[in-house]
């Protein structure tokens, strides 16, 4: 039993209190210099759909796909106007644009959660005059995506943007970003892949794994578009660029396309995605001080929700005892197999199970390993308290 001392709880009370808070450590890998690039279907089996109108890329010139792609593609990329109204005497409301993909013929467009966050009225443009207006379906802030659907709409004007496949794609691959930014409606950009599984920040705090790094260009109302491959197909959601200035500096951010298609369908059904979840209130070992811990790496419970999953399965908080001490919670060290040296590789794990998934968990529990079975159950976030 680790037992601590009054000034050891009170720096893990202040700990507790910061990681509520949203703190996250991810953030330094990027620097101050993320942002969000904008200004303010269901699951498709895209792969193995030709797109009319685009030559193989393998037969055509670069400048033919360039053109070719923006003209099949480019009027499935709306023009989203989100209006906010005053929130208080320092808020004085406004308007901010941002990009979206049509994803099916009832009119539902996916874009950005930051573009739509704060919108009190949504108009959609596809491209004209004609603006339509449009609800919110469903939202998600910890991927930054959102489904929003316009009505009234003439069949003809919602081509479908067909989501492709993020999970085979190399850096040096060409793609090609269709939005609006600043407000020019349709731009085209091209590059290529930089990078793969870049972790980047959602405005919430959570960190959203496996982004692909762009040097197409991407500015402020880019937010939200797509990121096609050479055969328009949509790899990616461009969500956030790396700049100092605000303006596109060659690194760019889109959400794969698979974690839409398993966040897609929730939304339309749901309106929000509920996620299993362990039932705890965890902090990093790493950032705990002046506590003699066993391990340099982990999370460690502070509490537990009572109903939760890891209450079900026997897992232990920090407790005090009837001496007035304090007896120290289970640490997590690995989850299925896998490592996990701080929250964010917690959230990562369990995002990738469903409800009732029974997963192993690695604990150390008075110096002893062990591993225990655990039941992963829907659970809701709680206000004040983050619970994973």
């Amino acid at each position: 039993m680790y037992k601590l001392s009054a000034r050891q709880i009170l720096c893990i009370a202040l700990l507790s209190s910061v990681f509520a808070a949203g703190t996250v450590a991810c953030l330094d890998r990027f620097g101050s210099g993320l942002q969000p690039s904008g200004s303010a279907s269901s699951e498709t089996d895209a792969p193995l759909v030709k797109i009319a109108g685009i030559t193989d890329p393998s037969v055509a010139t670069d400048e033919q796909n360039n053109i070719e792609v923006y003209k099949a593609m480019s009027p499935g990329v709306v023009n989203i106007t989100a209006t906010s109204r005053p929130r208080g005497y320092f808020d004085m409301g406004g308007q901010g644009t941002g990009s979206g993909s049509v994803i099916d013929e009832e009119g539902r467009i996916l874009t950005n959660y930051h573009v739509i966050e704060n919108a009190d009225a949504l108009t959609v443009s596809f491209g004209g005059d004609r603006t339509f207006p449009a609800k919110i379906v469903g939202r998600d802030p910890d991927t930054d995506l959102a489904v929003i659907q316009v009505t009234n709409v003439p069949r003809e004007l919602l081509r479908v943007v067909p989501l492709g496949d993020s999970d085979n794609l190399s850096v040096g691959q060409k793609v090609l970003a269709i939005g609006n930014p600043f407000g020019l409606n349709r731009t085209l950009t091209t590059g290529v892949i930089s990078g793969l599984q870049r972790p980047i920040q959602a405005e919430n705090g959570r960190i959203i794994e496996g982004a692909i790094q762009t040097d197409a260009s991407i500015n402020p109302g880019n937010s939200g578009g797509p990121l096609l491959d050479s055969q328009g197909r949509m790899v990616g959601i461009n969500s956030q660029i790396y700049s100092r200035s605000g303006g596109s500096v060659g690194i760019g951010f889109a959400i794969p396309a698979n974690i839409a298609k398993r966040v897609v369908p929730q939304l339309i059904r749901d309106g929000r995605v509920v996620r299993p979840k362990l039932g705890i209130y965890p902090v990093n070992v790493g950032d705990i001080h002046n506590v003699r811990l066993p391990v340099e790496a982990g999370v460690l419970i502070l509490q537990l929700d009572p109903n939760g999953s890891a209450a079900a399965a026997g897992l232990h908080a920090l407790q005090e005892t009837d001496e007035g001490g304090v007896v120290m919670g289970d640490i997590i060290t690995a989850i299925d197999g896998q490592k996990v040296a701080d929250q964010n590789d917690l959230f990562r794990i369990l995002d990738k199970h469903q409800f009732n998934d029974v997963v192993p968990v690695e604990i150390i529990r008075n110096g002893q390993r062990s591993t225990v079975p655990i039941r992963l159950l829907p659970e809701q976030q709680r206000r004040g308290v983050l619970r994973r």
